[in-house]
């Protein structure tokens, strides 16, 4: 009868070791950061809807040699590659359609506002003084789109943000803003279900003084509820994080929300994890950005992120299209938005509406379905479908992790 015993002292053992594991565990949550937060799988396609409305429409379009469509935002700045994102997928939208419609040749204008409140104004005056400009992509940003509102309100020019998420914005009561994605209030109580399905107990958020930080930094908070666990404030422009980060090491924080841009948000992550924080970085719809990953470089590996966004890249048609057109790059943040929003206008154009009252007058009353998500809109420019995805950085590339909703 000596085996059973043996077994019995090997299950002891073996029940000792598990335990002082399972302390070990626990004793890592309450240190600098949590090293055993779940990997989320990651999502590999999305499905158009059938009815999705296409850039070329039926092909008979008439329309003014004249006509023109406006992007105003960011082409240079620290946080460019945003408002790239969306310009390109504006032009795709613009070149398919105008090969598809020989007798409707939409132009694109582009004005450069660098993403700044204080420069947006003279570039958004120019836009709105050039009357073949019936409609307008953009802002992307949220302070230059509470900055330039009024301006495009006097105009009578309808524009369409990708982007702008801060709540505010549709609460001045402007006619010509449209929103073409969910705000900050439905994307902030999203960074406690990421949270969550990490298995992240202790999020500690840093936001930026812009709009867009300081509104997503309220909605953020509030949705954490018990989770959070500290608060602290930083500057745009700001480099040297170290007096933050001391104090998410001493909340003994397991995970991390930045709300703000990636200009800020990489070197911010690239400190954390330089100062031996094991736990997650989550960013919003302004750090998710392959300039994200390549300013943080290795760190980035630990980076999740929120955004009320569709992940274009996982749209094959689309995808192939947005990649053929611009040197084999792949769609980014809004690239997607960018060309159904894009779309919208186009939509209105071809059915005659030429002129911005009209234009506008279309785009209040539209309703259809898109390739991201259907576009219908309440009286105060927010959009009635408003999903929120998942994101992470999987293998140096940002990848998917599916709805949050």
């Amino acid at each position: 009868m000596t085996r059973p015993v043996k077994l019995f002292a090997a299950i002891a053992v073996t029940a000792l070791i598990a335990a002082g594991c399972a302390n070990k565990t626990n004793e890592a949550k309450t240190g600098p950061g949590a090293p055993e937060l779940k990997s989320l799988p990651v999502q590999t396609s999305i499905d158009v809807p059938s009815d999705a409305v296409t850039a070329a429409g039926d092909g008979k379009a008439k329309c003014a040699a004249t006509t023109t469509i406006g992007y105003a935002g960011a082409m240079t700045g620290p946080n460019a590659q945003l408002g790239i994102n969306i310009y390109n997928g504006v032009q795709l939208a613009i070149d398919q359609h105008n090969k598809a419609n020989p007798g409707c040749q939409v132009k694109f204008k582009k004005f450069d506002t660098e993403g700044d409140p204080t420069k947006a104004t003279g570039p958004v005056t120019q836009v709105v003084n050039d009357k073949s400009i019936v409609g307008v992509i953009g802002l992307p940003f949220s302070g230059e789109s509470k900055a330039t509102g009024k301006i495009f309100e006097d105009a009578g020019l309808v524009h369409i943000t990708p982007s702008a998420t801060n709540p505010d914005l549709t609460k001045n009561g402007w006619k010509t803003f449209f929103r073409g994605m969910g705000n900050d209030a439905v994307q902030g109580p999203k960074v406690a279900v990421i949270a969550k399905k990490l298995g992240a107990e202790r999020v500690y958020v840093v936001g930026d003084d812009s709009d867009y930080g300081i509104g997503l930094f309220k909605t953020s908070t509030e949705g954490l509820g018990s989770m959070l666990v500290g608060t602290d404030k930083v500057t745009t422009g700001q480099k040297d994080f170290s007096a933050v980060i001391s104090k998410i090491l001493h909340a003994k924080a397991d995970a991390v929300f930045y709300s703000g841009y990636y200009a800020e948000g990489a070197p911010f992550d690239q400190q954390l994890v330089a100062k031996g924080f094991k736990g997650a970085f989550i960013g919003p719809d302004g750090v998710k950005d392959d300039e994200f990953v390549k300013q943080a470089g290795s760190a980035s590996s630990n980076a999740y992120f929120t955004c009320p966004c569709i992940p274009g890249e996982l749209i094959p048609d689309f995808a192939d299209s947005y990649k053929k057109s611009f040197k084999n790059k792949a769609p980014g943040t809004y690239s997607i938005e960018g060309y159904d929003t894009a779309i919208v206008l186009l939509q209105g154009i071809d059915k005659g509406n030429t002129t911005r009252p009209k234009l506008l007058q279309f785009v209040t009353g539209y309703s259809g379905q898109g390739f991201a998500k259907s576009y219908k809109w309440a009286d105060t420019g927010e959009l009635s479908d408003t999903p929120v995805f998942g994101y992470k950085v999987d293998k140096g590339k940002i990848a998917s992790v599916g709805s949050l909703d």
